[in-house]
């Protein structure tokens, strides 16, 4: 990674002035080249978390939904926004208890006990804030949007996918068009288990990373998790939509399958590029099932 492993003394200095300290430093960015997150703490065992947005749409989204959207999520369900900097792109955030859950290794009866939890702050979250106007047909055009992106994927991927393979991904991506109005919602974006925290303390679960929330459809909220957790766990897929109150409808149901074979394909463009192997397996084993009929 090519990132400094420590922020700048512009950044540092604004972080400061925020916390109203000089807080030490230590770099917890993802072993990626555009992550930049420090884990700042200040005496007494007060922490908090300096972000630096990848893309200033992504710092877009974040604010907006730590600031109007994430709230609804209660104490501890969400990091809270202390400052933000446009100019740096930067976020200063609380610190949500716990660890990713994909971190950890927990009980079958505690990893329910997360989803359940988890599915509970969503259908907290996907109500929040403004859907009006331009942001509800924005909302109203994101199945339409994602099925646009499905031959630049295929192209990307190539050879990687079979011809049996990409008529099914554009098939699925057809259905997408031509699916009814779908329940709307403001979308985590990036809901899956490297993104949801667990405290084994307190039992409690909470949300991170809004940097791809958006208004979009709700079922989006649901590809990435079932693309992966629930590959194998029905169990967990059931907690989940317990804690969030409803199951999908069968419409939302041929929607899922739509945006995982589009997931599929992005898995195994981006995957290699990125020398990621568990990214290209997550694709590589979306595809088999959905050419298998099992994907549910």
């Amino acid at each position: 990674m090519t990132n400094p492993s420590t922020p700048s003394p512009a950044l540092l200095a604004w972080a400061s002035r925020a916390l109203g300290a000089r807080p030490s430093a230590k770099d917890v960015s993802h072993p990626r080249e555009n992550s930049r997150v420090w884990q700042l703490d200040l005496p007494g065992s007060v922490r908090f978390y300096l972000k630096i947005s990848p893309k200033a749409v992504m710092y877009e989204r974040e604010t907006l939904a730590l600031r109007s959207a994430a709230p609804a999520l209660g104490a501890g369900g969400a990091p809270q926004l202390r400052a933000s900097s446009a100019e740096h792109l930067a976020l200063l955030l609380t610190a949500v208890s716990g660890r990713p859950l994909k971190q950890l290794t927990l009980t079958p009866a505690e990893e329910a006990r997360a989803h359940r939890q988890a599915g509970a702050l969503l259908a907290r979250l996907h109500p929040a804030g403004d859907l009006s106007g331009p942001r509800r047909a924005k909302a109203e055009q994101a199945l339409q949007t994602a099925a646009d992106g499905a031959e630049g994927h295929l192209e990307k991927a190539g050879d990687r996918l079979t011809a049996p393979e990409q008529k099914l991904v554009r098939d699925l991506a057809g259905q997408l068009r031509t699916l009814p109005p779908l329940p709307l919602a403001f979308i985590h974006g990036d809901a899956w288990d490297l993104n949801l925290m667990w405290s084994h303390v307190q039992q409690q679960a909470g949300w991170i990373d809004f940097e791809r929330s958006r208004f979009a459809t709700a079922v989006q909220d649901f590809v990435l998790m079932a693309c992966s957790t629930w590959t194998d766990r029905p169990d967990l897929r059931a907690a989940c939509l317990q804690g969030y109150g409803r199951n999908l409808t069968p419409k939302e149901q041929l929607a899922l399958k739509g945006l995982a074979a589009l997931d599929a394909v992005s898995c195994l463009v981006w995957g290699p590029k990125l020398d990621d192997p568990d990214v290209t397996a997550r694709g590589r084993r979306t595809l088999d099932r959905l050419m298998a009929g099992v994907f549910a």
